[in-house]
C-alpha cells in the first residue's frame, strides 16, 4: 500500500529520477512483482509505457538508469536493468494464455499490454547498450528461449494471423536481437545449457519460419546459423538428445527442428562468408535428423517436371510406408532439399577440391571429410525422400558423381580405404568404401538409365570405359566381401531407415545391405551395356570366390550361396549357372511331372494349320498337363498320318515347327526389328480379335519348349525379354526398336537452341496399319510445351512409351502363360543375353570336333571306318547354314546345346543303314529318328556321293517321312 501511495495505482507519480541509482522505486517493484496480480501487471506495463515514452523523447536510456556516471554505479544499474528485462519477459510468460491473442500485434498498437513489455525488453536490450551482454546473458541464463516457446506455443491458435501479417511483431523483435549474442566476438555472453538453447527450445517449433520470417533472415544471412548449426553438430555426435516434449505424435520435435534449419540452409549456403566446416556441420545435422523420420517416399500421381518417369515404381520391393508426419511438416522438408540446396551443399563440400581432377594420389583429411558428410547425408536422403526429387540434379548438375569415382579409385589403386572406415556416421569397424557405394552406386545408375549409347561407348561420358572396368572390379569385391565374407545376420534388409533402426538393426547392418542391393543393380545394369557392345570380357562380373563348393550349394535353397546367386547371379559363370538352371529343372520334373505309363495328352496337328490345331486343342490344358508328356502325330495336306512314333523327337520337331509358324511375323502377332528381332505388334488386336490368349499360349509354348530342354529358333528382342523377367526398357534399349525416333530424341536431349520453339508437346501419334491416334504423355500433354527444362522428362516418356505401355497388353498375358510352366527365379539368374542363349542355344557355328568327340556309333561303323572319315570331311566342309540344316535333321532343333555335346540327350549316334550291301540301298538316303538323335547312314563308296544324298535329305523338309 506504501508503494500506490508513493507511485500511483498507476505509476501517476513516477518521473524519471525514479529510475535513478539513488531511488527505491525500481528496487521495490522488482522485490514485490507478481505476475499473477493484475494490480502488478498494470504498474510493470506502465513502467513500459514510461520507457518507451522516455527514449522516444531523449534516446539515452544510461542516463536515465545511471544518472551521470554510468561507471561508478554499473553493478546496480545492470541489477536492476536485468531484473527488469526479466521480469517483463516473465511476466508475458506467466500470462501468455490471456495474451495469446496480442502475439501478433506490432509497437504501433501501444494499448497491447503484451507488445508494450516485449518492446521495453527489445529497449533494454538494444546492442549499442552497455550492459547488452550481461543482461542477455541473464536471460539466456533465465531459460529466456523455452519461455519464449512457451509463449509462441500458448497462441499457435492465432498462426494464420501470425502468417498473414507482414509486420514484425514485439517477440520477433526481440529474439532478433537475442540469437546475434553466442559468447563469440565482440559478445561477451556466457555459453548456456545446449537444452535452454534457441536451436533446442525454438527451432523445434513447427513452422516458426512462417510465423517469423524477419527472424529468419537475421538467422540465415548473419553468420548466426553456422554457430547454431555447430552446436547442434556436438550435440549430434554426442548423441545427445536434448529437445523437448513432442508437439504431438505427427509434429515430433526432430522432424520440426530438421525442417526449420533445412529451410535456411538454402540461404546459409549460399552466402559469402560459408565455410567448409559449416557445410560439414550441416550435412552431419540433416543426418542424423532424417535418419530419424519415417519414409516419405510417397508415389507420385504426376512425374515431376526433370525427372524420370516412373523411378519409384522401378524400385520392386521397396518398404513405402504410410508417414505418420503432418503433411503441412513433410512437405516443408522435402521441398527445402531442393536442385538448390544440393547444389550449394556439394559445391561448399567439393569446391575447389583437387579430387575432382584426380591431381595427386593420395587422399587428404579434409577430403575425407566432404565425402563422408556428403555420402553419409544423401545415403539417408535416398532411404527417406522420394528419389525422383534429388536423383536427377545429383547426377547431372553437380560433381558428385566424377568426385566420389576418382576418390574410390585412388583408394583402390592404392589399396587403402582405411581412411574413410571410422567416420563419424559409421563410428567403429566398417569398409572404407561402404559409404561411398551407398551413394555412387544409385546415382550412377541413374545417370545410365539417362545416358544415350553415343555418350556411353563413343564419349565414354561420364566414366571412360576403362575406368568402368576398373569400377566393376570394385563392385565384383565388395559385393563378394558383403554377401560370402561378412554377410549380414538378417538377409532382405528393409530399406527404409527408420523401419530398419525402429526394429533394432544397426546402422552398420543397414547399409551393408543397402550396398548390397544397389552395387547388385548396377553391375547388373553394367553388365547389359556389356552385352549390347562388349567392351570387359564376361569374367571381369565373375566372383574369384566362386568354387565347384560354391556351385554345389547354389543349387540348394536356403543356402548362402542360392542367395547370392538370386541377387548377383553374374557372380557366376554363365555355364555354371545353367548346369544349376537344369539340376533345377530336372528336379522340378521329377517331383511334379506324371509319373502314368501312358501319355494322356496326345494331339493329331495339320502341318498347314499347325498354330490353330495346337491353340484349339491346347490351350486350355492346366499346368499339370502342361508338365506331363505331350505327344503329337502329324496330318500331312493329303490328310494321311506321317510315319514315324513320337518318343520325343515329333514333338520337338512340332515345337519348332508352331513357333516359326506363330512368330513369323505374317501372322501378326509379331513383328522384327531392323536387325530381324522379334517383339510383339502393338496393333496384333486389329488383326486377331483373341490376340491376348493367343500370346498367353505362345508364353506357355516357350515355356513348354525350355522345361523339355527344347531349343527353338526365335531371336526375340532385348527389350521385350526383360518383359519376361518383368523389367522396365529405357532410352538405350531404343536403338533396335526405332533407330530414326531415337536419332531424333538424342538430336532433342543436346539441342542448344530453345525448345520451346520447336512447338513440340507431351503427347505420341501411333500408327497401325495406316490408323492415327494421339495419346497424352502426361495428363493434359497436349497443352504441356516441351521446354529446355522439361526435354529431358519428354525423351523418357516417348521412349517409355515406345518399349514399355504399347507393348504392356501383349507382354503380359505372354508373361503370364511363360510363368504356367518357368518360374521367375530360374530366369532371374540369367540376363536377356543369356536367357536368349537358353531359348535358342548357343550361336556358335557347329562345333564339328565336339560333336565328333561325343558321337557313339552302330551297325559296325567305328570311328576310323572310312565311311566316317568321309562323313566328318562331308559336314566339316559344310557351310554354317548347312550344318544348322544337319543338327536340324538329327536332333530336331538347328542349335548346339549351350554346354556342348557332352550334355546332348540322348548322344549323338550314327547307324549303319540296314540293308545297305546291295547297290540299290546305296541310293536310299540317309534318315534319322531325331527322338534318339540318330543318323542313318548308308555305305556310301565315296565322299561326293555321301554328301550328295545327305545334302539332298537336309533340305528335304518333308518331315519324319524320311525317318
Amino acid at each position: 500500500m506504501e508503494f500506490y501511495r508513493t507511485y500511483g495505482k498507476r505509476c501517476e507519480n513516477v518521473d524519471r529520477h525514479c529510475f535513478g541509482p539513488d531511488s527505491v522505486f525500481l528496487r521495490q517493484l522488482l522485490f514485490f512483482f507478481n505476475a499473477h496480480i493484475d494490480g502488478d501487471l498494470s504498474i510493470l506495463v506502465e513502467v513500459c509505457i514510461f520507457i518507451r515514452r522516455y527514449v522516444h523523447d531523449s534516446g539515452d536510456l544510461v542516463s536515465l538508469f545511471a544518472g551521470e556516471d554510468y561507471l561508478s554505479r554499473q553493478a546496480l544499474v545492470d541489477f536492476r536493468v536485468k531484473g527488469l528485462a526479466y521480469s517483463c519477459i516473465d511476466a508475458v510468460y506467466k500470462n501468455r494464455y490471456k495474451f495469446r491473442d496480442q502475439l501478433v500485434t506490432t509497437s504501433g498498437e501501444s494499448s497491447q499490454p503484451m507488445t508494450l513489455l516485449l518492446e521495453a525488453v527489445a529497449l533494454l536490450i538494444d546492442p549499442r547498450l552497455p550492459w547488452v551482454c550481461k543482461t542477455i546473458g541473464y536471460l539466456l541464463q533465465g531459460s529466456v528461449f523455452a519461455k519464449s516457446r512457451e509463449i509462441v506455443l500458448a497462441g499457435q491458435e492465432t498462426r494464420k494471423s501470425f502468417i498473414l501479417s507482414r509486420s514484425v511483431s514485439a517477440l520477433e523483435y526481440v529474439l532478433c536481437q537475442m540469437i546475434p549474442h553466442t559468447g563469440q566476438e565482440p559478445c561477451n555472453c556466457l555459453n548456456i545449457d545446449p537444452q535452454r538453447s534457441f536451436s533446442c527450445q525454438l527451432l523445434t517449433i513447427p513452422f516458426l519460419w512462417q510465423l517469423f520470417p524477419h527472424l529468419k533472415e537475421v538467422f540465415a544471412t548473419q553468420g548466426l546459423s553456422q554457430h547454431y548449426i555447430h552446436q547442434m553438430a556436438l550435440c549430434v555426435n554426442n548423441h545427445a538428445n536434448l529437445l523437448p516434449k513432442d508437439l504431438s505424435l505427427d509434429l515430433p520435435g526432430y522432424a520440426c527442428l530438421l525442417g526449420n534449419v533445412l529451410e535456411t540452409a538454402g540461404i546459409a549456403l549460399s552466402h559469402p562468408g560459408c565455410s567448409f566446416d559449416m557445410a560439414v556441420d550441416l550435412a552431419a545435422v540433416a543426418t542424423f535428423l532424417l535418419e530419424a523420420l519415417p519414409s516419405i517416399k510417397q508415389p507420385n500421381k504426376e512425374i515431376n517436371e526433370g525427372s524420370t518417369y516412373g523411378e519409384d515404381e522401378m524400385m520392386v520391393g521397396d518398404e513405402l510406408m504410410k508417414p505418420s508426419l503432418d503433411k503441412d511438416l513433410e512437405r516443408q522438408i522435402i521441398n527445402a532439399i531442393d536442385p538448390r540446396f544440393l547444389l550449394q551443399l556439394t559445391n561448399v563440400l567439393f569446391g575447389g577440391q583437387s579430387c575432382v581432377l584426380g591431381s595427386h594420389n593420395g587422399v587428404d583429411e579434409k577430403e575425407v571429410a566432404a565425402i563422408s558428410a556428403a555420402c553419409a547425408f544423401l545415403h539417408v536422403a535416398f532411404n527417406t525422400l522420394p528419389l525422383e526429387r534429388i536423383m536427377t540434379v545429383l547426377a547431372y548438375r553437380t560433381e558428385l558423381v566424377p568426385v566420389l569415382w576418382n576418390f574410390m579409385k585412388r583408394c583402390h589403386e592404392i589399396g587403402n580405404w582405411s581412411t574413410l572406415s571410422e567416420c563419424d556416421y559409421l563410428k567403429g569397424e566398417s569398409p572404407g568404401w561402404l559409404l561411398p557405394l551407398a551413394v555412387f552406386c544409385p546415382v550412377y545408375k541413374h545417370m545410365l538409365m539417362i545416358v544415350d549409347n553415343e555418350e556411353f561407348y563413343e564419349q565414354q561420358k561420364p566414366l571412360s570405359l576403362k575406368d568402368i572396368r576398373c569400377l566393376i572390379v570394385i563392385l565384383r569385391q565388395a559385393l563378394w566381401q558383403l554377401l560370402w565374407v561378412m554377410p549380414m545376420t538378417t538377409s532382405n534388409p528393409p530399406k527404409s531407415a527408420f523401419k530398419a533402426l525402429a526394429d533394432g538393426m544397426n546402422r552398420l547392418d543397414l547399409i551393408k545391405g543397402r550396398v548390397s542391393l544397389v552395387a547388385s543393380e548396377l553391375l547388373s545394369q553394367l553388365q547389359d551395356w556389356n552385352n549390347r557392345r562388349q567392351f570387359a570380357p564376361p569374367s571381369d562380373f565373375h566372383a574369384d570366390g566362386v568354387n565347384d563348393f560354391f556351385i554345389s550349394q547354389a543349387a540348394i535353397e536356403n543356402t548362402r550361396a542360392h542367395d547370392i546367386l538370386k541377387q548377383a547371379p553374374f557372380l557366376v559363370p554363365f555355364t555354371s549357372r545353367v548346369k544349376i538352371f537344369a539340376s533345377q529343372l530336372a528336379a522340378y520334373r521329377q517331383k511334379h511331372g506324371s509319373h502314368s505309363v501312358f501319355t494322356r495328352n496326345r494331339f493329331r496337328i495339320r502341318r498347314d494349320h499347325i498354330l490353330e490345331d495346337a491353340y484349339n486343342q491346347m490351350s486350355a490344358l492346366s499346368e499339370e498337363d502342361l508338365r506331363g508328356l505331350i505327344r503329337v502325330s502329324f496330318v500331312n495336306e493329303l490328310g494321311v498320318e506321317e510315319a514315324g512314333i513320337d518318343g520325343g523327337g515329333i514333338f520337338k520337331d512340332f515345337m519348332e515347327n508352331i513357333t516359326r509358324a506363330a512368330f513369323d511375323v505374317q501372322y501378326g502377332l509379331f513383328k522384327e526389328t531392323a536387325d530381324h528381332l522379334l517383339y510383339p505388334n502393338p496393333g496384333s488386336g486389329l488383326i486377331h480379335e483373341q490376340h491376348l490368349q493367343f500370346f498367353h499360349f505362345l508364353g506357355t509354348l516357350l515355356a513348354k519348349a525350355m522345361y523339355e530342354g527344347i531349343l527353338v529358333d526365335i531371336p526375340f528382342a532385348t527389350f521385350f525379354l526383360s518383359k519376361l523377367k518383368q523389367k522396365y526398357n529405357y532410352l538405350h534399349d531404343l536403338p533396335s526398336l526405332d533407330p530414326e525416333l531415337y536419332r531424333h530424341l538424342i538430336f532433342l536431349k543436346h539441342y542448344k537452341g530453345d525448345i520451346s520453339e520447336l512447338e513440340l508437346y507431351f503427347v505420341i501419334v501411333n500408327n497401325e496399319y495406316g490408323e492415327q491416334t494421339e495419346e497424352e504423355l502426361l495428363p493434359g500433354g497436349k497443352n504441356k510445351r516441351v521446354t529446355n527444362e522439361t526435354v529431358i522428362t519428354f525423351i523418357h516418356l516417348v521412349a517409355n512409351h515406345r518399349l514399355n505401355i504399347q507393348i504392356r497388353q501383349q507382354s503380359l498375358h505372354f508373361l503370364r502363360g511363360f510363368q504356367q510352366l518357368i518360374q521367375k527365379e530360374w530366369i532371374d539368374m540369367f540376363n536377356e543375353h543369356e536367357l536368349q542363349l537358353l531359348i535358342s542355344g548357343s550361336l556358335d557355328s557347329l562345333d564339328v570336333d565336339d560333336l565328333r568327340s561325343n558321337t557313339n556309333y552302330a551297325g559296325g561303323y567305328h570311328s576310323e571306318h572310312y565311311v566316317i572319315e568321309m562323313f566328318w570331311g562331308v559336314i566339316k566342309g559344310f557351310s554354317s547354314e548347312d550344318q544348322k540344316k544337319f543338327l536340324k535333321f538329327v536332333t530336331g532343333c538347328s542349335r548346339g546345346p549351350l554346354l556342348g555335346f557332352k550334355y546332348l540327350e540322348p548322344s549323338f549316334c550314327i547307324q549303319r543303314a540296314a540293308g545297305s550291301a546291295s547297290e540299290e540301298a546305296l541310293d536310299r538316303l540317309p534318315t534319322s529318328a531325331t527322338c534318339m538323335n540318330l543318323l542313318k547312314l548308308p555305305p556310301y563308296r565315296s565322299k561326293e556321293h555321301l554328301e550328295a544324298k545327305l545334302l539332298y535329305a537336309i533340305n528335304a523338309e518333308a518331315g519324319f517321312d524320311l525317318s
